[in-house]
């Protein structure tokens, strides 16, 4: 189905016709993958394309006019993140849902998904057949996780729920270098690798090898267990 605009007897807010086809809107900044997903969800007859943007900013634009159930959303694009672009689009139609799509598969890009209230999160790895599934899984009320991240999620969780039944001890950090230090403190505010190496102007994979040098450092096994022990030795904030 190609995307239609509004009907005027159709409000602008509030919950979607449960009797009519889920509405999506779908955002990525791959034109190639973008029109791709939309031929493949324009074949099935529960689902209707009302709108698609190559960027965060556009996305918002177009979802007051749009209304979309269902938002396919890239996490990284030019212009405004679609982490970012979740919360303004919610304003303006509360009963949207939104599907993160990703090439990352770093925790630290899931659990700001999350926080915005992301339904689902899948790694642009899934068969593109399989996101119309998903869809209405999401459509439905219930969530969905690529299963790869569902499981870090479950063991990143666990290790939180350890941390705080642990006792309470007095934390000291290994000497670290200074730019350690500040990939550190920065892996502490849950930033990526991408984004850390743009902030110190340095290569993602020299981030890497400071990320790994870190965690061999603490001792730890993974970022969010790092954080937790810099914030618990007072290193950074929490």
């Amino acid at each position: 189905m190609s995307p239609h605009p509004p009907t005027p007897d159709q409000p602008i807010t509030g919950t979607p016709d449960p009797s009519g086809p889920i509405r999506v809107m779908v955002v990525d900044d791959h034109a190639l993958f973008r029109r791709g997903l939309v031929s493949v969800l324009d074949e099935e007859a529960d689902i209707n394309v009302v709108g698609e943007a190559g960027d965060g900013e556009e996305a918002v634009r177009l979802a007051a006019d749009s209304r979309p159930d269902v938002v396919l959303m890239d996490v990284w694009m030019p212009h405004a993140r679609g982490i970012e672009a979740c919360p303004r689009i919610r304003e303006a139609v509360p009963h949207t849902k939104f599907i993160m799509l990703t090439m990352s598969d770093e925790e630290s890009d899931l659990f700001d998904a999350l926080k915005v209230g992301a339904s689902g999160y899948l790694l642009k790895e899934i068969a593109v057949t399989d996101i119309s599934e998903t869809i209405r899984t999401i459509a439905a009320g219930r969530p969905s996780i690529n299963p790869s991240m569902a499981t870090k999620l479950i063991g990143e969780f666990a290790e939180l729920a350890k941390q705080e039944t642990a006792p309470e001890v007095t934390v000291t950090l290994p000497q670290l270098t200074p730019r350690e230090a500040e990939v550190l403190k920065l892996v502490a505010r849950s930033l990526n690798n991408r984004t850390i190496g743009e902030r110190l102007f340095i290569t993602e994979n020299t981030v890497k090898n400071h990320v790994r040098n870190i965690l061999e450092k603490l001792q730890v096994h993974s970022r969010t267990e790092a954080a937790i022990y810099a914030v618990r030795a007072g290193y950074v904030s929490p």
